[in-house]
């Protein structure tokens, strides 16, 4: 019997994810934001050729089975490239990324189940200055993106799937092996990025970073999320250090927060009941509830907020927000 399985990610440059000066060709309309990819990955190559995504990792990988056990195995799927349009009045300029190699160590291979492990990514598309300790002292190069996949089949016909590894930046979405989006990571580090994923600062030389990854929110969550950020509304955007609030339970509150970048806990009298990554939109329950805040939103890393008003948002959608949240009233045993 053969089983199969499959996981890929998707990196992509969010809105807001870009900072300092090098944000300036993005302000400027030179570079651009990429629009989030689709909730349900159908057609990788029609999103490539749409400008969809920077890199894609796509892992899949089968075993089969006999009397229970693996008796052999294979590995498919690859890497993606995409590129980096620049936009200097009418004309538009297209810098391909580079792929570097795909990295697929030899599985790790017991009686009952594989695990496949693979890394894609490259060269982004546009050399960017960066300084250096020896003469003569700046590099123009651009830095390496990418992400390392793990994939584990059983014999019983389960799998799971890890991120075991991610560049720093841009943002990297899970897609499970039915093709709908199962996680995110959490916090982008540009400034660490633009800095120092070059050379063996990355799988191509000898180290990878660990990444923070997150539950994906939900489908209404990322249909607010384009209300909020539209093209032509500029939200105001907060920034909440590590162990700060960014709301405190019982204290008034009548805007809406959308969280960009980072990962927050949600706690109810000091108990912290969930853990929120980027797209999750807070604090709808003080606008429907006469403007008290229920829960105590706490920064676990640094943290970005957009920040929305009620009217940004219909009553309807606010309301079936907040069924679908319903953290506060959900307590596990004492």
């Amino acid at each position: 019997m053969r089983i199969e399985s499959s996981v890929t990610s998707l990196s992509w440059i969010p809105s807001e994810a870009v900072q300092g000066m090098t944000r300036l060709p993005f302000d400027m309309g030179v570079a651009h934001y990429d629009p989030p990819p689709p909730d349900v990955l159908e057609d990788l190559d029609a999103l490539r050729e749409g400008d969809r995504f920077r890199f894609a990792n796509e892992l899949r990988a089968w075993i089969e089975v006999q009397d229970g056990k693996v008796v052999s195995w294979g590995h498919a799927g690859g890497g993606r490239i995409g590129s980096t349009t620049v936009r200097i009045g009418p004309t538009a300029m297209v810098f391909p990324a580079v792929a570097f190699p795909d990295l697929t160590p030899e599985p790790d291979v017991s009686p009952t189940a594989v695990r496949f492990v693979q890394t894609a990514g490259g060269r982004t598309g546009v050399p960017a200055p960066r300084t250096v300790r020896r003469p003569p002292f700046v590099q123009v190069a651009a830095p390496l993106a990418w992400s390392t996949l793990a994939l584990i089949i059983r014999a019983d016909g389960t799998s799971d799937w890890e991120l075991a590894g991610a560049s720093p930046f841009p943002r990297h979405w899970i897609y499970d092996h039915t093709g709908a989006l199962a996680a995110k990571t959490g916090m982008i580090d540009f400034k660490g990025w633009y800095r120092t994923a070059f050379g063996h600062y990355s799988p191509w030389g000898d180290e990878d970073s660990p990444a923070l990854v997150t539950v994906a929110e939900t489908a209404l969550e990322r249909e607010l999320s384009a209300r909020i950020m539209q093209p032509g509304v500029k939200p105001r955007v907060r920034t909440v250090a590590p162990g700060r609030t960014l709301v405190e339970q019982g204290e008034a509150g009548d805007s809406l927060f959308l969280l960009l970048d980072g990962v927050l806990d949600v706690e109810v009298d000091g108990e912290k009941l969930a853990e929120v990554g980027p797209g999750a939109i807070l604090g709808e329950r003080a606008l429907l509830e006469g403007g008290t805040r229920t829960a105590t939103l706490r920064a676990v890393t640094p943290a970005k907020v957009a920040v929305a008003s009620a009217d940004q948002i219909d009553v309807t959608a606010l309301a079936e927000l907040s069924r679908g949240h319903r953290r506060e009233d959900v307590r596990g045993p004492s």
